[in-house]
């Protein structure tokens, strides 16, 4: 059986393909699984500082939950928990990586494959490509980790919009909305995520993750009365750290700095 999630590793980037394009890359109940260990691995790899998830083929990024594992995984609520534990498993896994990561879409980004890109950290997208989260058409749900990311990225009427129209987006309406943040075409659409993959890898690691890190701490405690004393202290942290007196040499120096994440 080949294998449906491939792993390209090469440092300082790494990519992520979901491998069925003969499906248009549907995700089954285990691979939601196989990707959280698989980003939970690279996350700890010190030579990979972006990561970027595709789909083969050219066709889809992903067309969402594969519908032929629904009777065997959501064929009742009891059921339907255990695979829902599965996809939430995986969107708090890249929630709380600290690694960052970029969607590097083409062709029908839908359902569970939209909430998917959603969970990453950015999204680029080639023209052409569609979007939604259709799952009134199956008369089912989504649930709260993957709302409580859609608001966050589009803001609620977005997300009624998408969810209640059924109705797949463009490209140019998936930027305009802010789903995705940047639309290329097809030919570009490589090289363009690529170069922002470097870019990112390029710069400070540690700057990367308390920066992720701080945002969801402003997202869970938006008052920001509740933080506590450690969290309050989380962006003074890289003041002691290697990397930010290595960056400032740089600048002093006219350099480009050599951050190595400590």
């Amino acid at each position: 059986m080949p294998e449906h999630i491939l792993l390209e590793r090469q440092p300082p980037i790494a990519t992520i393909t979901i491998n069925r394009p003969g499906q248009r890359n549907a995700i089954s109940y285990a691979m939601w699984g196989e990707m959280a260990a698989l980003l939970t691995s690279l996350d700890q790899d010190q030579e990979v500082r972006a990561i970027v998830i595709t789909g083969a083929g050219g066709e889809a990024f992903s067309a969402g939950a594969d519908i032929r594992d629904f009777d065997q995984y959501r064929s009742n609520s009891a059921r339907g928990r255990i695979y829902n534990d599965a996809v939430n498993k995986l969107l708090r896994t890249l929630h709380d990586l600290e690694t960052p990561t970029i969607s590097m879409i083409q062709g029908f980004c839908v359902g569970g494959g939209c909430e998917l890109a959603v969970a990453t950290d950015l999204r680029i997208a080639a023209t052409g490509s569609r979007f939604g989260i259709p799952v009134a058409r199956l008369g089912i749900t989504i649930g709260h980790v993957e709302m409580q990311g859609l608001v966050n990225l589009v803001g609620r009427g977005n997300a009624l919009y998408i969810l209640l129209s059924g109705r797949l987006l463009d490209a140019a309406d998936a930027l305009r909305i802010g789903l995705v943040n940047q639309v290329t075409s097809a030919g570009e659409l490589h090289e363009r995520t690529y170069q922002l993959a470097r870019e990112i890898a390029e710069l400070a690691p540690l700057s990367h993750a308390v920066n992720k890190r701080t945002l969801n701490q402003v997202e869970a405690k938006p008052s920001l009365a509740q933080l506590t004393a450690q969290e309050l202290d989380l962006p003074l942290t890289q003041f002691d750290t290697r990397d930010y007196q290595e960056g400032y040499r740089a600048f002093l120096e006219k350099r480009r700095p050599r951050f190595v994440g400590q």
